[in-house]
């Protein structure tokens, strides 16, 4: 332990708060709350040596401890703490930074996509119903979030058959040609578009399918008997014909799902399955009694010691993404669940939640189905990581022995080019590390040098620019690591222009070799013909996978900077001008015209605008205008 960290630990607060540790590079390993900043920091240093390194680390010799606790001690080189006025803050808190920095040592939801939910636009007169991955605006009502995407497109189209909403995109419903679309004359739209239902029936329709997506089938089932009744003593048969048919679907629905749901009422019931590395959560969804849904997530758990860490952060994270919160959520046994994450969820649903194992009746039968269900997840997801990883392996064995390499590559690079004619050329950097995508180290180019429709020099401008940083050893690590294998996109002439950018950059001897789209072939420096691998092996899967990256890579950042270009006006290359400026000025005088044709003094005069800034701005107008010939 350092002197710096020794004097941090005895400077501790006794207040609640969050702590983070960081390594010596000052990444983030590890994110927790405590009621007392003081007792709980220090208390994972206890036993530990006065001086120096201490030998094995301060945690090693405490009998009890998860050895992956004393390896995360054993890397701390800086705690910092955030004070906070209340343990529930500390907790948000936590929450919050847990998502921003990823920290390794915290058990964490795996994916680091946003997750998929359903949106209802309720801002819209015609509100729609539709997939999303976003969840910030109040305008909108939202559910979710959905372990898949497939999960919610099927939901969607249950939904659609059952309740008929539009699904035109758009404020306002319909399209120029003023007639109902293809949606309407195959029942999939009531057509609000052209007035065949009015905004009030289209608002009960929306009300019916919140309740639907709510789980209240129950009161969804009432309401519809009711709607059909009163249609048919209006004797409005093809009312009580439509009404009939959604009851008919919701009943079905419910019957069919009602066994599994027994007479649980209203609940969330959470199964966990937990390995070395992974752990799986199942979280079934009971509402009225009905087995609504079924969703499976999966956590990095490497830093877990047990199901009730797993279930904690797991709670913690799924309800705060927008999951609805019902009353009473059944864990597994001996996972305990702390005061204050009740005290969050109550107060999130602004009610009363009953956290608790189930002991017996119909809820201990959800709770050991929830367990099985994540048991034999988990299962096929380590079969099919272990697949990965053979094939990866595999494939790494197949290119040593085929391109002569020494030794298995660790590190493959890919590099690709993109780009309209002569405008808007980049190059793509990405990187696999162990036949997995490092997505952290990839990279993209900016061309500078090449001109014209080029992609061989600009090949040779990225090869070099690339490996002039391999000594760069205090700076990026995607640039100071060595690669096993270079792979360019492309065939002998790439390959060319790779070989001279690697001896302009005086790399030395690095394995290249191109892969050519038409036939995947391999092209090796020193060899004129191309040597044709099984396009099922393993070894050609893992070169067409990283070079498929590259070239979505290079695309990406292509049409960013095309659609930046086209978008661009004289006044973003002046220095001092952002968007606030920008808007101020065509505000002030209405037209890019009359901002070039404005004095330094009418500039001025502009709100916001310093006299300075506004020399500037025309002078820099100006210059570029006779540049122009304007």
């Amino acid at each position: 332990m350092s002197a710096a960290l020794r004097e941090k630990l005895a400077a501790l607060p006794s207040e609640p708060g969050v702590y983070l540790y960081r390594d010596a590079r000052e990444r983030v390993l590890y994110v927790g709350k405590a009621k007392s900043l003081r007792k709980r920091v220090r208390s994972y240093f206890r036993g530990a040596p006065r001086g120096g390194d201490g030998g094995e680390g301060p945690l090693r010799a405490r009998n009890g401890l998860h050895p992956r606790i004393a390896d995360l001690v054993e890397r701390i080189a800086d705690v910092e703490v955030i004070v906070t006025d209340t343990e529930h803050e500390a907790m948000l808190l936590e929450a919050n930074l847990v998502r921003r920095h990823k920290p390794p040592f915290n058990v964490r939801l795996r994916d680091d996509k946003s997750y998929p939910y359903i949106a209802v636009s309720l801002d819209e007169d015609f509100p729609r119903v539709y997939f999303t991955r976003e969840r910030h605006r109040s305008d909108r009502r939202y559910f979710g979030p959905f372990s898949s995407a497939h999960k919610v497109r099927d939901t969607l189209k249950l939904v659609g058959k059952i309740f008929p909403s539009r699904p035109c995109e758009g404020q306002d419903p319909g399209r120029p040609s003023g007639i109902p679309c293809l949606d309407y004359h195959i029942r999939r739209c009531l057509a609000p578009c052209v007035g065949y239902i009015d905004r009030e029936e289209y608002g009960q329709l929306i009300d019916q399918i919140i309740a639907f997506l709510s789980g209240r089938y129950r009161g969804l089932e009432d309401e519809l008997e009711e709607d059909m009744r009163t249609a048919s003593a209006e004797q409005d048969f093809e009312a009580a014909a439509t009404h009939r048919n959604r009851l008919a679907a919701v009943r079905h629905l419910m019957e069919r799902q009602r066994t599994q749901g027994g007479g649980a009422g209203a609940v969330d019931v959470l199964g966990v399955a937990l390995d070395d590395e992974v752990a799986c959560v199942q979280v079934l969804q009971v509402r009225d009694g009905v087995l609504q849904d079924r969703q499976t997530f999966y956590l990095d758990a490497e830093a877990a010691d047990g199901d009730a860490v797993v279930v904690d952060q797991f709670a913690r994270e799924y309800y705060a993404m927008g999951g609805a919160i019902p009353p009473q959520i059944i864990v597994p046994r001996n996972s305990p669940i702390s005061d204050d994450l009740v005290a969050v969820l109550a107060g999130r649903r602004g009610a009363r939640v009953e956290v608790r194992p189930a002991e017996r009746g119909d809820k201990r039968a959800l709770s050991e189905l929830a367990r099985r269900n994540a048991t034999l997840a988990l299962d096929g997801d380590r079969l099919t990581r272990e697949g990965v990883r053979a094939t990866r392996r595999e494939g790494a064995a197949e290119l040593r022995e085929t391109l002569g390499l020494a030794a298995p590559p660790t590190r493959i690079e890919c590099f690709d080019i993109s780009n309209l004619g002569p405008t808007y050329a980049v190059a793509s950097m990405v990187v696999l590390e162990g036949g997995a995508p490092a997505k952290a180290h990839y990279r993209s180019f900016t061309m500078r040098d090449a001109e014209g429709v080029d992609d061989v020099s600009r090949m040779e401008e990225a090869i070099a620019r690339r490996l002039r940083r391999l000594s760069d050893q205090d700076g990026d690590p995607s640039f100071s690591a060595r690669p096993s294998l270079m792979v360019i996109d492309g065939g002998p002439t790439q390959l060319g222009a790779a070989e001279r950018g690697v001896a302009a950059a005086g790399a030395g001897d690095l394995p290249l070799v191109a892969l050519a789209k038409r036939r995947e072939e391999l092209f090796v420096p020193g060899r004129r013909e191309p040597l044709l691998l099984d396009r099922a092996s393993p070894g050609l899967r893992l070169l067409i996978q990283v070079r498929d990256e590259a070239h979505r890579f290079a695309l990406r950042h292509h049409r960013n900077r095309r659609g930046h270009g086209m978008t661009m006006s004289l006044f973003d290359s002046i220095p001092g001008v952002g968007p606030l400026r920008k808007r101020a000025l065509l505000r002030h005088f209405g037209s890019p015209e009359r901002v070039l044709a404005a004095t330094p003094d009418e500039l001025a005069a502009v709100p916001g605008l310093p006299a300075k800034v506004a020399g500037t701005i025309h002078g820099h107008l100006h210059r570029t205008a006779a540049a122009e010939g304007v």
